[in-house]
């Protein structure tokens, strides 16, 4: 995934700072969806693009923060979508808080348009990078999927640099047996080398 596929989501119940926003990222090469409710957006977002969440505060039936809090509540979102408030009622304590729960920027009304889009460009940058590693992990998961649980054993112990009369004497076999466990994973995986084994499992998440 790229910045080029990146979507600037805008939510606010004020119409004209909708258009506002909108014109600007569209100004500076953005794609932007507007929201005129959180509820709204939750109906429509379907989670499959990186990009950066632009949320007001104060709004009627569900606040910027119950958004934020629903969001870190679900799971198994595919991208992740930094948060950035921009209010124009804001103080310190609120700040904070939507900090703590992991908001990546706090910007209060009005906004100078450069610093707006520099904020922006910041946390899309940090979820097209998490995007990606995602992506990488989820391909090295399916890629280990493959393997019998004996085999995901020895590529730990492979990724260890554990020679195979070690990797034998761990799991109480035959060095025979490891080198036909061995052949079968580097097949399976199509890879060459232990050093290729430990970087899929550290793409995977397993060490």
């Amino acid at each position: 995934m790229n910045e080029s596929d990146a979507i600037i989501f805008v939510v606010d119940d004020d119409a004209a700072m909708r258009r506002s926003l909108a014109y600007l990222f569209d100004s500076a090469g953005w794609k932007v969806e507007t929201f005129e409710s959180a509820r709204d957006f939750l109906q429509r977002y379907a989670g499959h693009v990186p990009g950066c969440l632009l949320l007001d505060v104060r709004m009627p039936l569900m606040s910027g923060l119950e958004l934020q809090q629903e969001l870190n509540n679900r799971t198994g979102h595919a991208i992740s979508l930094p948060v950035i408030f921009l209010s124009g009622h804001g103080d310190l304590a609120m700040a904070v808080q939507t900090m703590k729960a992991g908001a990546c920027d706090f910007l209060e009304k009005p906004c100078k348009d450069q610093v707006l889009l520099d904020a922006v460009s910041r946390a899309v940058a940090r979820s097209v990078e998490e995007s990606r590693n995602a992506a990488s992990a989820n391909t090295a998961q399916s890629a280990l999927a493959r393997l019998t649980a004996r085999e995901r054993e020895v590529a730990l112990l492979m990724a260890e640099g554990k020679a195979s009369k070690v990797i034998a004497r761990e799991l109480g076999i035959s060095d025979k047996t490891v080198q036909v466990h061995r052949h079968n994973t580097m097949e399976k995986l199509g890879l060459h080398s232990a050093a290729e084994v430990a970087r899929l499992l550290m793409a995977s998440g397993e060490i």
